[in-house]
């Protein structure tokens, strides 16, 4: 049966939001001279966290971004420049802002699966604020031979909720209670010494409330914490889960009195399961055309929630990573997803699609004459069979003759134009065939 989506043009819906942040930002030059910096750069991607950096060679390495990487030797003095490593850091972040990408600085740890050495409670609270303070003041103020970049968003640590299975934390050593006092004393202390920035996090790994994750929120009510942004995680096998994190993390804010934080989902990717074959199910997926959908339907579903911002994990490239190939840095199928919506991000305003369709998944925008939609066809049951979609244009702002071009994503085609048409009635019906998998821009574009 086929499958109609509605959309109206003239209905300005707000901006399209940041759906297409990511985490990490381009290579740099290698010894080999390879680099992704200029496709990555084409993208146009607003914001890009940096967590798990130092595990890739390419940013610099070990001794990049995180705080105990930085500032190496917790016995030395946070006042003298010579106790920082920023070199590293420095080239890295340049690199980001050189790609037109604002960097979102995640203060704390990478993830350590193994030996555990920069997860452990700090010993001094305050004493490691300072180091976060000097930090800020290197990037935002020209500390230490240092820059005036205006980094925005400082996220104090990293899913200190993460539990593996055999109930160890690969991102955390200490008790809640013992997170809760250290982003008790940063946040006070970092929002003290610099009050227009964004301090938040804690980058959960999830929205939905467990004993620990209530017990922070329900301290940044009562200990009256700076919380500029929420920030959590969500990895799924659906679009509809990213939805369901975000009203998750929406009824929490609401319910606890917290005011009106920013929700950022800075961490999701496509997973069926964590663990064995699931496991490795899901990383060949990542990386594939359904993964490619996946995105699409995932960025679709954020940009119409209450959600602020959408950060994919990862642009690094690594086992996760959609956009880059991990040998060549050539370009994945998802690449091309990013693509696709930076066009939904230049015309600026969304525009009124219907309610989302079991397995199609639309957004559009529109700069008041032009207007763009995007859709995917995206189903966990991999041998769906395909979908015959009717487009129902409406509300275009021109009295001229509009021409919609189709461009494909597919297994043969990336992003390619394969079809134009030339439209002269103010409301019409396109017809489209969408395999399973299948992510396409339909451009408008007054003639």
């Amino acid at each position: 049966m086929m499958k109609t989506i509605h959309v109206d043009f003239s209905s300005g819906l707000g901006p399209i939001k940041p759906m297409n942040a990511v985490n990490n930002g381009p290579t740099g030059m290698s010894e080999r001279g390879t680099s992704n910096f200029r496709d990555y750069a084409a993208l146009e991607i607003p914001y890009a966290r940096n967590h798990d950096a130092s595990f890739y060679s390419g940013y610099g390495g070990e001794h990049t971004v995180d705080v105990h990487r930085i500032f190496k030797n917790f016995d030395a003095d946070e006042n003298d420049p010579a106790s920082y490593v920023f070199e590293p850091t420095d080239a890295y972040t340049r690199n980001t802002f050189a790609a037109g990408t604002k960097v979102f600085y995640r203060l704390g740890a990478s993830i350590e699966h193994g030996y555990k050495f920069g997860t452990y409670p700090p010993r001094d609270y305050a004493k490691w604020a300072r180091i976060c303070e000097h930090i800020i003041r290197h990037y935002n103020e020209g500390w230490a031979n240092g820059f005036h970049y205006g980094i925005e968003y400082w996220e104090i640590w990293n899913e200190p909720d993460c539990r593996n299975h055999d109930g160890s934390n690969p991102c955390w050593q200490g008790t809640m209670a013992q997170f809760i006092d250290l982003y008790d004393v940063a946040a006070k202390h970092l929002k003290k010494c610099f009050p227009d920035i964004k301090i938040g996090g804690p980058a959960f790994t999830s929205p939905f409330l467990n004993e620990d994750r209530e017990a922070f929120m329900v301290a940044v009510r009562d200990r009256k914490l700076p919380l500029d942004f929420y920030s959590f995680h969500r990895y799924t096998k659906k679009p509809e889960g990213i939805a369901a994190a975000v009203r998750a993390a929406k009824e929490t804010v609401d319910r606890l009195g917290l005011g009106n934080p920013e929700l950022i989902l800075n961490e999701w990717n496509y997973i069926r399961g964590w663990m064995e074959e699931d496991w490795k199910y899901s990383l060949r997926m990542e990386t594939s055309l359904k993964g490619a959908s996946f995105v699409a339907g995932a960025m679709f579903m954020g940009q119409a929630s209450e959600l602020d911002m959408l950060m994919y994990y990862d642009a690094r490239p690594c086992g996760m990573c959609g956009l880059f190939d991990t040998d060549s840095l050539a370009r994945r199928k998802g690449y091309y997803v990013f693509d696709q919506f930076k066009e939904l991000r230049r015309l600026g305003t969304a525009a009124d699609v219907c309610a989302q369709t079991e397995n199609i998944y639309a957004c559009a925008a529109t700069d008041g004459k032009n207007g763009a939609v995007m859709l995917t066809h995206f189903d966990d049951v991999d041998e769906a069979p395909a979908e015959d979609v009717c487009l129902a244009i409406k509300g275009l702002g021109t009295e001229k003759a509009v021409r919609a071009q189709f461009y494909l994503l597919d297994a043969a085609h990336d992003s390619e134009l394969v079809r134009e048409e030339i439209l002269t009635a103010k409301e019409c019906s396109l017809y489209v065939s969408m395999k399973l998998f299948d992510t396409c821009l339909v451009r408008f574009t007054a003639i």
